[in-house]
């Protein structure tokens, strides 16, 4: 796995430690099994950004903090300069840039998502508690959310409650990108 990955999951593993769960509790309380979550906290499997937020929110630190090992700083207005999010690189799914990294206290997750052509050609699903919005500005979307499929163009957008199972995909041989904002 990436370097990023590995300072990601030694973040984990302190957290949970200092905050004294067994592995076990921790699985429990961000809904994976205890095999997931110690892969997770191995750095041997990709970690997946709803985890991340499911795993910030039950130990009580920002999800900027378990990405980067820094804590924001902002209250009142933070401005990212385009291409200075903070990039979070999942496998081959999925490429996100965290637009709001550096404000505190977040309510939302605005993610700017770029899905490579080809990737997540089965479809596999994710799911976290909360709601999702996506805008689409590049490119052709595939949504799969529940049993429901739709294809989404430049200008089109989608929202959803996120607990159902949901996956995308870029259509033909371009990237797609869009905005998320991700509601826990």
């Amino acid at each position: 796995m990436s370097d990023q990955v590995m300072q990601i999951a030694t973040r984990l593993k302190a957290l949970r430690e200092i905050s004294d769960y067994t592995v076990a509790e921790a699985a429990a309380a961000t809904g994976v099994s205890e095999a997931e979550y110690s892969a997770y906290e191995s750095g041997s499997v990709d970690i997946p950004i709803s985890f991340l937020l499911k795993f910030s929110a039950l130990f009580g630190v920002d999800t900027t903090t378990v990405l980067t090992g820094e804590a924001p700083r902002l209250s009142v207005c933070a401005l990212t300069r385009k291409n200075m999010g903070v990039d979070i690189t999942r496998a081959e799914h999925y490429i996100y840039k965290n637009l709001a990294y550096n404000f505190n206290h977040r309510k939302v997750e605005p993610l700017l998502v770029t899905v490579v052509p080809g990737a997540n050609a089965k479809m596999e699903t994710n799911s976290h508690s909360g709601h999702e919005f996506d805008y689409v500005l590049e490119g052709k979307l595939r949504l799969k959310v529940g049993n429901q499929t739709m294809e989404l163009l430049p200008g089109d957008s989608a929202y959803y409650d996120s607990i159902h199972p949901h996956a995308m995909q870029a259509i033909g041989d371009e990237a797609c990108r869009f905005l998320a904002i991700v509601i826990p």
